[in-house]
C-alpha cells in the first residue's frame, strides 16, 4: 500500500470518528451509538458495532461476503493505523492533529470537504447501512433479545440503531428471566430528550394478551391460566397475565364443594366470552370436558338396555333424587326410586360419594339421560305380605303420611294402607284428617279391603268401636233435653256433638225465637256448652236436627194478643235502613217501619231515636214480624175532618140550589155571593 493510500485511509477513518463520537472520542475506536468495536475482532460486524449513516465505510453491504471484505480491510486499517499515524507526522496534510480532536477548532464542513467518498458513493452506503436496520414505529409490538440484566434494569436489542432499557420490575413475574431470552415489547419512543430507545414489556404483555385471547376466542384454542383466587359466583384466573372470570358452574362437570382447593391450581381453559369494552373476559374448563364427554356419551348410550345393572358413583344429593356417574355420563334416581319405602330425603339411603348398584329404567338416548333405580334391585315387599292377612283383620302401623282426604299407614317396610276421613269416625259431618292424626302416630285399624294383585289396601277406625247411630232413636228420643257441646259454625246454624260419633244440627232460624241472627257467631262460640232439644231423627241419613229455641214457649202468641192490628203503641226509632226504620215496641219486641209511612204530619221524615206514636198495621207470627206506621196515626183525623168539611159544603149547595128555584133575578146577586163566601 503507497503512502498516499495509507494517508487517504487515515483522513476517511478520522473523518468517520468525527460523526460518530463524542468530544472525547479518539482515533482508536469506530463506534456506533450501541458499542465499541475492538481492534482484533474481525468475526463480528453488525449494525449495532457499525458508524453511524454518514460513516459507513465498515459495513458496505448486508451480504456475507461483503461483510468479510469490510471487516478485513477495517482490520487492516486498524492495525497499521499507529504506523500511519506516524508517517503522516512528517507529511505536509490539510489538516492537524489538534484540529480533529479540538471541539473548539473542528470544523464540520472541513471534514465535509476532505470526505473520502462522492456523494454518490455516500449515499449508496447509507442505503445499504439503512437496510441492515429493522424499521420500527411508535406503539408497535415486536420481539426482542434480552442483552443484560442487572438490578434495575433490562437491555433489550430489538435490532434497532441502539438497545432499550426496561425497568427489572416489569420482569418480577419471571424468575427464571436469563440473557438470550425472546420477549415482547412495546415501542414507546424511538427517541427520548437523551437519545435514549424507550421501550415497556409491561404494556406489550397487555397488547399481545388481548391479541391472543381474541384469536383464542375465534379459533377456540385452548389456553393455560392458573386460577388466583376465589370471587363471587366463581374463580378468578390468570391468562396470558389478564385477569378472567372463571364462573362457578364452567369449572367441572360435577358440582363443586370446595372452591378454595382450586386455587393455585393450573389448568387448562376455553375462553367463552370477551369484552375489550368493560376488559372482561370469561374462560371455562367445564367446556373442553364436555367436548370430551359428548363423544364418550355417545358410546355409552349406544350400549345401554332396560334392565341392566351399572355400577355408579353418588356425584349429587338434591331434593327429589340422586345423580349417579356412570363413567362419563350421569342417570337421575328420583326419590321414589331409592326405596319401596316413604322416605323424606335422599340422604336417608344414600351418601355423597358412595359406590352403589343401580338397574336402567328408561334412558333417551336424543336427549341423553338416564332413569335409574335402586329399589328395583329387590324384591317388592307386597311379594312378602303375610299371605293369611284378610278383610277385617286388626293391624298396627305408622303414619307416614297425613292429607285432608285422609292418612297413609305404613304396616311394614313398601306396604301401605289408606285410612279415610270418613273411616275415622262415626260422625257424619267430616273433618280434615289432621285433626283425627299427625305424621308418625301409631295407629290400630281393622282392614276393610285388600287388593294383593294391584297392591292397594283400606283401613278403617271407627269400626273398631260400636256404631252409636244403632240405638240413636232410643237414646236420643224426639223431644228430649240435652247439653251439647258446640263444634263449629256454618252460615246456616250450628254443628254439636251430643256424644262420639254423632253430631246434630241447629239451625240458625232455630236459635232465638226473638232474636235476628245474621250469623251462629253472634249468638254462641265453639267449645261451648248448649243446651238443646232434639227436633227430628233421619236414621238412614244418620242426620239429627235440633232446636235451642224450642226450650221456651213461643212469645210471638202473646204478642199476637198483645199488638193488635190497628192500634196505636209508642215505640223508639233504634236505627235506619234503605227501605225503612227498625222500631222498638218493647224489651223483646221489634217492628218495621217502612219509609212510606215515617212521614210525620209537618212533612218531616222521622229520625233515629224519636219517640213517637206508631200503629200496627201487619203482625204476622209465623214470620216474626210487625210493621207499624206513623204516618196512620194522624192521616185518619185528616180523613175525618176533610169528610165532614165536605158534608157541610155539600148541605149547604143543596139548600141554594132549592132556594133557587123560588128566588126572584134580584135575588140572584146575593146568592151568587153567598156562594162564592161558602166555597
Amino acid at each position: 500500500m503507497s503512502k498516499d493510500n495509507k494517508e487517504k485511509e487515515v483522513k476517511e477513518l478520522k473523518s468517520t470518528s468525527k460523526k460518530s463520537t463524542s468530544n472525547k472520542a479518539t482515533t482508536n475506536k469506530a463506534t456506533t451509538n450501541k458499542a465499541t468495536t475492538k481492534r482484533a475482532t474481525t468475526k463480528k460486524v453488525t449494525t449495532k458495532k457499525a458508524t453511524t449513516k454518514k460513516s459507513t465505510a465498515k459495513k458496505v453491504t448486508t451480504t456475507k461476503s461483503e461483510s468479510k471484505k469490510v471487516a478485513s480491510k477495517t482490520s487492516e486499517i486498524i492495525n497499521s493505523e499507529d504506523k500511519t499515524l506516524k508517517e503522516s507526522k512528517n507529511q505536509s496534510i490539510d489538516f492537524k492533529k489538534e484540529d480533529i480532536f479540538s471541539n473548539k477548532k473542528f470544523d464540520w464542513n472541513e471534514v465535509i470537504n476532505n470526505d473520502a467518498y462522492s456523494a454518490e458513493e455516500r449515499e449508496e452506503l447509507e442505503k445499504n447501512y439503512d437496510a441492515t436496520l429493522t424499521q420500527v414505529m411508535d406503539k408497535q409490538v415486536i420481539d426482542g433479545v434480552v442483552v443484560a440484566i442487572t438490578d434495575r434494569e433490562v437491555v433489550i436489542d430489538i435490532n434497532f440503531k441502539s438497545d432499550g432499557v426496561v425497568s427489572f420490575n416489569e420482569f418480577k413475574y419471571n424468575q427464571d428471566l436469563s440473557v438470550g431470552d425472546t420477549v415482547e415489547v412495546l415501542v414507546e419512543k424511538q427517541e427520548d430528550k437523551n437519545g435514549q430507545l424507550v421501550l415497556s414489556h409491561r404494556r406489550a404483555r397487555v397488547l399481545r394478551a388481548w391479541e391472543k385471547v381474541n384469536i383464542a376466542l375465534e379459533t377456540g384454542e385452548v389456553v393455560n391460566g392458573e386460577i388466583l383466587s376465589r370471587t363471587k359466583g366463581g374463580m378468578i384466573v390468570d391468562v396470558f397475565g389478564i385477569e378472567c372470570f372463571l364462573p362457578g358452574s364452567q369449572i367441572d362437570v360435577k358440582p363443586i364443594r370446595d372452591y378454595d382447593e382450586y386455587v393455585g391450581k393450573k389448568m387448562e381453559f376455553k375462553v367463552v366470552k370477551v369484552n375489550e369494552a368493560f376488559r372482561n373476559v370469561v374462560v371455562s374448563h367445564k367446556a373442553l370436558i364436555e367436548a370430551d364427554l359428548v363423544v364418550q356419551t355417545k358410546e355409552i348410550m349406544a350400549k345401554l338396555e332396560k334392565g341392566q345393572v351399572l355400577e355408579g358413583t353418588v356425584k349429587n344429593i338434591t331434593s327429589y333424587g340422586v345423580f349417579v356417574d356412570l363413567g362419563g355420563i350421569d342417570g337421575l334416581i328420583h326419590i321414589t326410586d331409592l326405596s319401596w319405602g316413604r322416605i323424606s330425603h335422599p340422604e336417608e339411603v344414600v351418601n355423597l360419594d358412595e359406590t352403589i348398584n343401580v338397574v336402567i329404567l328408561e334412558f333417551d338416548e336424543a336427549k341423553s339421560r338416564i332413569q335409574l333405580g335402586l329399589k328395583q334391585l329387590g324384591d317388592h315387599p307386597w311379594d312378602n305380605l303375610d299371605s293369611n292377612l284378610k278383610v277385617g283383620d286388626e293391624v298396627e302401623g305408622k303414619v307416614v303420611v297425613v292429607a285432608d282426604y285422609g292418612v297413609f299407614v305404613e304396616l311394614q317396610a313398601g306396604v301401605e294402607a289408606l285410612l279415610h276421613v270418613s273411616e275415622m269416625s262415626w260422625s257424619t259431618h267430616l273433618r280434615s284428617a289432621n285433626d283425627f292424626y299427625k305424621k308418625g302416630d301409631t295407629v290400630k285399624a281393622q282392614v276393610l279391603t285388600l287388593d294383593k294383585e294391584n297392591r292397594k289396601m283400606s283401613l278403617g277406625v271407627k269400626q273398631m268401636t260400636p256404631d252409636p247411630w244403632q240405638d240413636i232413636a232410643a237414646n236420643f228420643p224426639v223431644g228430649s233435653k240435652h247439653s251439647v257441646l258446640v263444634k263449629n259454625f256454618t252460615n246456616f246454624g250450628v254443628f254439636v256433638e251430643l256424644v262420639e260419633g254423632v253430631d246434630g244440627l241447629i239451625h240458625i232460624s232455630d236459635l232465638s225465637w226473638t232474636k235476628k241472627i245474621k250469623h251462629p257467631a253472634e249468638f254462641t262460640q265453639v267449645n261451648a256448652k248448649l243446651d238443646v232439644v232434639v227436633l227430628e231423627i233421619d236414621t238412614s241419613n244418620r242426620k239429627i236436627s235440633l232446636g235451642h229455641k224450642q226450650l221456651e214457649k213461643n212469645p210471638w202468641d202473646e204478642y199476637e194478643k198483645k199488638f193488635i192490628v190497628g192500634n196505636d203503641y209508642d215505640g223508639t226509632v233504634l236505627q235506619s235502613f234503605d227501605k225503612g226504620l227498625l222500631v222498638s215496641l218493647s224489651e223483646e219486641v221489634e217492628a218495621f217501619l217502612p219509609k212510606s209511612h215515617a212521614e210525620k204530619s209537618d212533612g218531616s221524615l222521622i229520625t233515629t231515636g224519636e219517640n213517637l206514636s206508631f200503629r200496627v198495621i201487619e203482625f204476622s207470627s209465623e214470620n216474626k214480624k210487625i210493621v207499624v206506621s206513623h204516618k196512620a196515626t194522624y192521616k185518619e183525623v185528616l180523613l175525618e175532618q176533610r169528610k165532614k168539611e165536605t158534608k157541610s159544603r155539600n148541605k149547604v149547595l143543596k139548600k141554594l140550589e132549592d132556594e133557587k128555584k123560588q128566588s126572584t133575578l134580584g135575588d140572584l146577586d146575593s146568592l151568587a155571593a153567598l156562594k162564592d163566601n161558602l166555597e
